[in-house]
C-alpha cells in the first residue's frame, strides 16, 4: 500500500486499537513513562500528555554512547533525528529531511547562534557537559519563532542538584582508538538553599581519522578548548542565574586532493592559477600521523554570556531570559600566507525573552510571550566574502493555551513574527602587494567592484498550531502545524566562496519566507514487557528552499581553479512525509534484558510542476536520509562482587537503506548503497566507597570494519576524478572505533 494511503487509514485504524484499548483496560495495567520535558510546551509537561512529537534523552544515555560529538550521540538514540557530516567532529543537525537555518538548537533556553547558514558549521557546545537533551520534532516556530520550523534540538548542561551544601561534580576521561581522540572533561558544584554554583571544563584533541579505502584521511584533525561558569540564587518565589561560557576549536576541513593512480591525499602548496589540484606534492606519512593541524584549517571561538529567570507573580509565573554571544570564525585557505584567513566574520547576538503563565482555571493553562534577537555580521580582516556584512532585527510574540479533563489534553496557540535584514553596499579590490581581494571603504572604491549591493528586505509570517493528546491504554496524539522561517542572509545575499565548504554560494534577492504545514499523528503504549511507539509525519511547505548544483553547456560543474563547486539557491513547493516507530522488549521474567529497536523513514519531493514525475531528475529534494533501523539488545548481569555489582553487554546493529531517491539533477547529489555496522560495548559500575562509584565504558564502533559512505556525509563529494583505480571515488566514513570513557563522580 502507498504511503499517502496508509496516512489516510490511520485515523480509523487508531480509532479501533483505541476503543478495544478501552474496553480492555481493567485486565492490562500499562507502566507509565513519566518522562518530563520543557521544550515547546508552556510548562514542565509529561511526553504522554503532549501532542507535540518529542524525544527526551536522559544523562544516563548519553554516557553510555560514545560519539565523536554530541549531536551524533542524539543521532543514535531519536529516531528521525540525522546529521549532515564533514568528518568526526562536525554534525549538523537534522530533523525529518530539514536543517540549516531550520533546525534552531538551544543552549540551557538560549538560541545557538553562530554561522548556521555553512556546509561544515557545527554545533559550538561542550558536549561532556550536556546532563541531558531534549529534540522536538516537527514545527516550533509557535514558540521559538523563525529557525524552527523543522523542528529543535535542546541541550541542558549540568547544574547541582543536591542542597547539602557539598562540592559535588565528576571527571570524565576517553580514548577512541581511530584518530586517537583524546578527551578530559570535569564539572564542579555546589548548592544550598539560598545559592548555588558551577564550574565546567573540557579539552578535546584527535588526529585525522581513518578507513580501509582512504587511510588516514588528511586535515580531518581538530583540537577543542571549553569552559563555563554558573552562579545562581534561589527562593521561594524562584531563581536567578548568571552564566558564562567559552568554546574555542581548531578544525581542519579535508578537500579530498589526490594523486590519481595511488590515491594517496595531497596538500595543496601553492595559489589561484599557479595551483594545479591534480599535480599536488603527497601528504607525508608523518604528518597523516601527527595531531597537528595543517596550516589550512579553521579556528572556531563562541563566547556566551546569559541569565535565565523564573518566578512567581501572584498566583501566575514568569519567565525572563536575556543574553550576548559572539561567535568569531577564521577560515585559514591561504598557503602561501597561511597566517591570512580567507573567511573571517564576527557575529554579535542579543536574545531576549519573557513569557507569562496566567493563574490555571477551568483546567485551562494559558502562556503569553514575546522574545527575539538583534544580530550585527562583519567580515574583519578576510580574502574571500560569501556573505555581506549585515544587521538583522528580529521579534515575535505569542499565545499558547492548554486545557485538560481526565485523559484528554488540547493545547493550541499563536504566534506573529516580524524580522528585518539591511546591509550596506560591499566592496572589494585585489590587494597591491598581496593580491588578495579585500574589502574597500566606502569613501574610496577606485579600482574596487561591487561584491554586494546594500540590502534592506523585511519579512513578517504568523505560525499557528493545535494539537490533541488522548491517553488510554494506548495513547493517541494528533498535531497540525504552521510553522514559519526567513530566508537566510546567505539564502538571500550570498556571492562568493565559502573556502571551508568548498563551495561558491550564489543567493537569491527574489527570494520570500517559507511557510510549513504539518500533521502528525502518534500512537503510543507501555505494558509491562513491551513499549511501543509510532509517529506519521505529513508536511507541505510552500516557497522551499535548497541548493542546486551549477554546470556549464557540457554539463560539467562550474569550478574555480580549486576545484570548488558553484551551487546556487532556488526555490519551490515541497512536501516532506515518513514515518517513525519504536519497539523496546523488556520482559519482567527476564531480569534486565532488554530488545530495543528503532525506525525511521523519510521521503522528500519537489513539487515545481516541470520536475513532477522526474524522479532524480529533479523531483526528489537533497539531503534526504535513507531507511535506517537500529535494533540493539543488552542484557544487565549481576556479580557477587560489592565492588562491582553489576555489568551491561549490548549489541547493536545499525543498517542503513540504499538513497535511490536523490536529486542527480546538475550531479548535485549520488546514489548511496545499503550498508549495515555492528556496535558492541561493555558498561559497569565500580563502587569504590559508599556513596560514590566509577562508570567505565567499553565500545567498539564498527565492529566489522564496514567501508561506507553516509548518504549525508559531505565528505563523499569530495573528489577531483571521475574514476579512480579503485572504483571508489570520495572520502569514506570512519572504520573501526575502540573507544574507553571513565567517569568518576562524586
Amino acid at each position: 500500500m502507498p504511503f499517502p494511503s496508509l496516512i489516510r487509514l490511520l485515523p480509523l485504524t487508531v480509532l479501533l486499537i483505541s476503543r478495544a484499548a478501552a474496553q480492555d483496560s481493567t485486565t492490562v495495567r500499562p507502566v507509565i513513562l513519566d518522562e518530563v520535558v520543557v521544550t515547546g510546551v508552556s510548562r514542565a509537561t509529561l511526553i504522554r500528555q503532549n501532542p507535540v512529537a518529542i524525544a527526551a534523552v536522559s544523562s544516563k544515555t548519553i554516557d553510555r554512547t560514545i560519539e565523536p560529538n554530541i549531536i551524533d550521540a542524539l543521532v543514535k538514540n531519536v529516531p528521525g533525528l540525522n546529521a549532515v557530516k564533514t568528518g568526526p567532529n562536525i554534525s549538523k543537525p537534522f530533523i525529518r529531511g530539514l536543517g540549516y537555518n531550520r533546525v534552531l538548537t538551544l543552549y540551557d533556553g538560549i538560541r545557538q547562534e553562530g554561522q548556521q547558514w555553512g556546509d561544515e558549521h557545527g554545533i559550538e557546545v561542550d558536549a561532556y557537559n550536556i546532563d541531558k537533551a531534549e529534540v522536538l520534532k516537527g514545527p516550533a516556530s509557535l514558540q521559538f519563532g523563525s529557525d524552527a520550523v523543522a523542528g529543535v534540538v535542546s541541550l541542558f548542561p549540568w547544574l547541582p542538584k543536591e542542597k547539602d551544601g557539598r562540592l559535588h561534580g565528576r571527571v570524565l576521561t576517553e580514548y577512541q582508538s581511530n584518530n586517537g581522540l583524546t578527551g578530559f572533561g570535569m564539572r564542579l558544584g555546589s548548592a544550598n538553599t539560598d545559592w548555588f554554583w558551577t564550574i565546567r571544563n573540557s579539552c578535546r584533541m584527535a588526529r585525522n581519522y581513518t578507513n580501509a579505502i582512504d587511510g588516514r584521511v588528511y586535515n580531518s584533525s581538530f583540537s577543542e578548548f571549553n569552559a563555563a561558569a554558573t552562579i545562581g540564587h534561589t527562593s521561594e518565589k524562584g531563581f536567578t542565574t548568571l552564566n558564562a561560557t567559552l568554546y574555542d576549536n581548531l578544525q581542519g576541513i579535508p578537500d579530498g586532493s589526490r594523486d590519481s593512480l595511488t590515491r594517496n591525499f595531497t596538500r595543496q602548496i601553492e595559489e589561484g592559477a599557479r595551483d594545479d589540484i591534480k599535480n599536488r606534492p603527497l601528504v607525508p606519512r608523518t604528518q597523516l600521523e601527527s595531531y597537528t593541524l595543517s596550516p589550512l584549517h579553521q579556528h572556531i571561538q563562541h563566547y556566551r554570556v546569559y541569565t535565565n529567570n523564573h518566578y512567581r507573580l501572584g498566583p501566575g509565573e514568569m519567565d525572563a531570559s536575556l543574553a550576548f554571544q559572539q561567535n568569531v570564525r577564521r577560515e585559514y585557505s591561504h598557503p602561501t600566507a597561511t597566517d591570512q584567513p580567507g573567511l573571517f566574520v564576527r557575529l554579535n547576538t542579543i536574545n531576549y525573552g519573557i513569557r507569562y503563565w496566567t493563574p490555571a482555571f477551568a483546567n485551562i493553562e494559558i502562556t503569553i510571550g514575546a522574545g527575539g534577537m538583534y544580530q550585527d555580521n562583519k567580515s574583519r580582516d578576510a580574502t574571500d566574502f560569501p556573505i555581506p556584512d549585515y544587521h538583522l532585527w528580529d521579534i515575535g510574540s505569542w499565545l499558547y493555551a492548554k486545557w485538560r479533563h481526565r485523559q484528554l489534553t488540547l493545547t493550541g496557540g499563536w504566534r506573529l513574527d516580524s524580522r528585518l535584514l539591511q546591509a550596506g553596499d560591499l566592496f572589494i579590490r585585489p590587494d597591491a602587494v598581496t593580491g588578495f581581494n579585500r574589502q574597500a571603504h566606502p569613501s574610496d572604491t577606485t579600482g574596487a567592484i561591487k561584491q554586494f549591493p546594500a540590502l534592506d528586505k523585511s519579512f513578517g509570517g504568523s505560525s499557528l498550531s493545535i494539537g490533541l493528546a488522548w491517553q488510554l491504554t494506548i495513547s493517541l496524539k494528533v498535531n497540525m502545524a504552521r510553522g514559519y522561517r526567513s530566508p537566510n542572509i546567505t539564502e538571500i545575499a550570498s556571492n562568493g566562496l565559502d573556502p571551508g565548504a568548498h563551495i561558491i554560494y550564489l543567493g537569491n534577492r527574489a527570494f520570500v519566507p517559507e511557510f510549513s504545514l504539518q500533521q502528525d499523528l502518534g500512537i503510543n503504549g507501555n505494558f509491562p514487557d513491551i513499549a511501543f511507539s509510532l509517529s506519521l509525519f505529513n508536511n507541505n511547505i510552500r516557497h522551499y528552499i535548497y541548493l542546486s548544483q551549477l554546470v556549464d553547456a557540457a554539463d560539467n560543474p562550474i569550478t574555480d581553479a580549486q576545484g570548488n563547486k558553484t551551487f546556487q539557491y532556488e526555490q519551490a513547493a515541497a512536501r516532506l512525509y515518513g514515518a517513525e516507530a519504536s519497539l523496546n522488549i523488556h520482559p519482567s521474567a527476564w531480569q534486565g534484558f532488554a530488545f530495543d529497536n528503532t525506525f525511521a523513514l523519510t521521503y522528500g519531493i519537489n513539487k515545481r510542476p516541470d520536475y513532477h514525475h522526474k524522479g532524480i531528475g529533479g523531483e526528489y529534494l537533497p539531503l534526504i536520509p535513507p531507511a535506517r533501523w537500529i535494533a540493539r539488545i543488552s542484557q544487565e548481569i549481576s556479580t557477587p562482587s560489592p565492588s562491582l555489582p553489576t555489568l551491561t553487554v549490548t549489541a547493536e546493529t545499525e543498517f542503513n537503506a540504499a538513497q535511490n531517491r536523490f536529486l542527480a539533477l546538475y550531479h548535485t547529489e549520488t546514489a548511496t548503497p545499503s550498508y549495515t555496522l555492528l556496535h558492541l560495548s561493555v558498561g559497569a559500575f565500580v563502587r569504590y566507597s559508599k556513596k560514590n562509584q566509577l562508570q567505565l565504558q567499553l565500545q567498539v564502533n564498527n565492529l566489522l570494519n564496514t567501508t561506507f559512505q553516509n548518504n549525508l556525509s559531505r565528505l563523499k563529494y569530495f573528489e577531483y576524478y571521475t574514476t579512480s583505480p579503485s572504483g571508489h571515488t570520495g572520502i569514506y566514513n570512519m572504520g573501526r572505533n575502540i573507544a574507553a570513557k571513565i567517569i568518576l563522580a562524586f
